[in-house]
Order: structure tokens, then sequence, then C-alpha cells
């Protein structure tokens, strides 16, 4: 949990204790966030294992809140910026795993620890999140996009091209394309 990134923000004075807590949460979080994000593709089943997890991991999550929460407060010069901080990091941790150009990564990574999540045994969600943290974080990184194609990163790689789909006469009944009319693409 010290590693930095890891668990969205920087934790000073944080003990061995509040880390797992944290880590646990970010579990938590990016897994509720992919229960949300992943609805596009059911069989990844990101939705029922965090609904499970959920349940099977009650205390567990529950603990970790509130250690989470006890820190905040335990650093903070007040009780009352101690929640604000504690708000604060809540929204950070979320924000952190909303994706878009790393959404189909992310998702499968998501189904894959969801997954594993319902089968650890409960008190050790947070041994699960200490071994997968990274790959959850890594999962993140956009591996490219429309914008970024290949011929844009390397002009030595070239697509071949597409046929011309909106002149009409180029296709018989709409799905047969006339090379007889409109050659080689």
């Amino acid at each position: 949990g010290a590693e930095p990134g890891i668990v969205g923000s920087d934790m000073p004075e944080a003990t061995p204790e509040e880390l797992r807590a944290a880590l646990v949460w970010n579990l938590r979080s990016a897994l509720n966030v992919a229960a949300l994000q992943c609805y596009f593709e059911p069989t990844l089943l990101t939705h029922a294992n965090y609904v499970a997890l959920l349940r099977d991991h009650r205390q567990e999550l529950a603990d970790s809140y509130a250690t989470l929460q006890k820190y905040f407060i335990r650093v903070a010069p007040n009780r009352r910026e101690g929640q604000t901080e504690f708000d604060r990091f809540g929204t950070r941790v979320y924000s952190g795993f909303s994706t878009v150009s790393a959404q189909l990564n992310f998702c499968q990574t998501a189904a894959s620890i969801g997954h594993q999540a319902v089968f650890t045994p409960r008190g050790k969600l947070g041994d699960l999140a200490h071994d997968r943290m990274r790959e959850l974080r890594n999962s993140l990184i956009p591996v490219g996009d429309q914008a970024f194609t290949p011929e844009r990163i390397n002009p030595s790689i070239s697509l071949p091209p597409f046929p011309p789909f909106a002149d009409e006469r180029c296709w018989r009944r709409g799905h047969t394309y006339r090379w007889d009319r409109c050659g080689n693409f």
C-alpha cells in the first residue's frame, strides 16, 4: 500500500493497518466502478461478483472504512477537516478508476479480480488487494484509440483501404461489392 499511486493518493504517517484498509477500499471502489462501467458485457459478471463481494466481505469492508475514517481524523488538525479529507479521498479513489481509452482492459481485469474475490475467504480481502492492485492500476493505462491509428504512430504500417461504402453503384442489393463497377479499393 505504500507504493506510490497504488491507493490513489499519498497517506503520510499511515500505519500498515491503515494502508491495508486503503488497499481494500481501493479494491472495493474499483470493482464498484467496474460493476457500473462494464455492464456492456454481462458475461464478465462484474455486477454479480461485486454484489457477492459486498455480501461476503461485509465485515472487512466496514472495518476498512472505519480504519480509513479514523486515519484521516487522526492526521487532520480537527475532526471536521479530517472528515472533509476522507470524503475527498473517496472521490479521488473513485475518479481514479474511471476509464475511457482502457475500458475493455480494465473491465477484463476487474472481472478476473472480482471472480477471485468471490472465492477469497472472509478476512483475506486485503491479501487479494495487496496481490492484484498493481495489475488493476496497470489495466487503466490507455492502449490507444481511433485518434492514434497505427499509421499515425508508425507511418510504415498501413491498413488496407476500405471500400466506398457511400457509393451505391458499387453495391449489389446493398451488401455485395461490385468489383466490375468500382474496381479494387
